[in-house]
This record gives structure tokens, C-alpha cells and sequence, in this order.
């Protein structure tokens, strides 16, 4: 539910930031914001407080971000604090990124290995997946020491695994069948 509700305000963003060519910017915005919300964690908790009133919380979200943020943002997040909705900001900035990287055609990947990647492998790669794709592939590395050896890369819903943790167990199965 709440990433159906958190899909409709950056739906509704996004239009704003469209129509006023602005996305990227709203982006930036939002980013700055949910980055603040996760490291001062108590900040997000009283914009969440049911005794504070909406408009004390509008007023320390304008004292706090008024020459930081544009008017735009400034406007979202008093709507976010109107329909009790502050809670979900960080599901509405992952929703909002998604359509942006879908407007420009790009697919975040992430390739996860048992040692860092060079940057030479890693853009080898990134190639390869814009080949097959058809997008602009933006690849991180992130290390996994249970994967042994080979790469497993998470694009969206889809997972190439082309690791030798999975081999293995693919021949362990294979060999218990045939000795069952």
C-alpha cells in the first residue's frame, strides 16, 4: 500500500517537474532531503509526531529548507505534511528516481562480486549489459565474499547469476539425483 501511495506523490511530482523542466533539480532536492531525514533520524520522527499540529511542522520544514530548496519542494513537502504522508519520503524519492531514470532510458544495475572490480571490468560489463538492454546501464560494485568467485548482477526484477556459489549448487543437486 504505502508503495502505491508513495508511486502517486512522485507521479505527481515528476508532472510538475516536466511541465516546469525542472525533474532534475526536484531530484537533487529530494535526495539533499531523504539524505537529512536518514541522518537526523529524530527530525523525521517529530514531523511524524501526531501531537505536533501540521502547521508548527510546516513552519520548522520552511525555517529549515527555505533558502535550500526550491518552491516547488517547499510546497510538496507541506502537501506530504497536510495528508500525514512525511513518513513515506524515502519510498517517494526511490519511485521518483525510477521515473526519471525511465524517462532517460537508464537501468540501474548492481554487480555483486567476492573481490572489487577493476574499473576496466567494470565498464566491460556495463557495456555488455547496454548492449543486451538496450539502456544506459549505471553499474556499481558491491562485495559479497559468499559468492566465491564469478559476478551476480541485479538489474530491476531481473538477476544474472553467474556465480560459483550457484554452480555449485546446481552440480550438488545435480549429483544427489543421481545417487538418489
Amino acid at each position: 500500500m504505502a508503495k502505491l501511495v508513495a508511486s502517486r506523490y512522485a507521479n505527481a511530482l515528476f508532472e510538475v517537474g516536466v511541465s516546469d523542466g525542472t525533474t532534475e533539480a526536484l531530484n537533487n532536492d529530494l535526495k539533499v532531503i531523504v539524505d537529512l531525514f536518514n541522518e537526523n533520524e529524530d527530525f523525521l520522527k517529530i514531523l511524524k509526531a501526531p501531537l505536533i499540529s501540521k502547521e508548527e511542522k510546516k513552519a520548522l520544514v520552511e525555517k529549515i529548507y527555505d533558502n535550500n530548496t526550491s518552491l516547488e519542494m517547499m510546497n510538496f513537502l507541506k502537501v506530504l505534511i497536510d495528508k500525514d504522508r512525511i513518513g513515506i519520503i524515502g519510498e517517494i524519492f526511490t519511485e521518483f528516481n525510477s521515473l526519471i531514470n525511465e524517462k532517460n532510458n537508464i537501468l540501474e544495475a548492481v554487480a555483486i562480486t567476492a573481490v572489487p572490480m577493476s574499473e576496466i571490468d567494470l565498464n566491460n560489463l556495463k557495456l555488455k549489459l547496454s548492449e543486451s538492454k538496450g539502456k544506459n546501464i549505471t553499474l556499481k560494485n558491491e562485495v559479497d565474499k559468499s559468492v566465491i568467485g564469478g559476478v551476480l548482477v541485479k538489474m530491476g526484477n531481473e538477476e544474472i547469476d553467474g556465480t560459483i556459489k550457484t554452480r555449485l549448487e546446481k552440480l550438488k543437486d545435480q549429483l544427489s539425483q543421481i545417487i538418489a
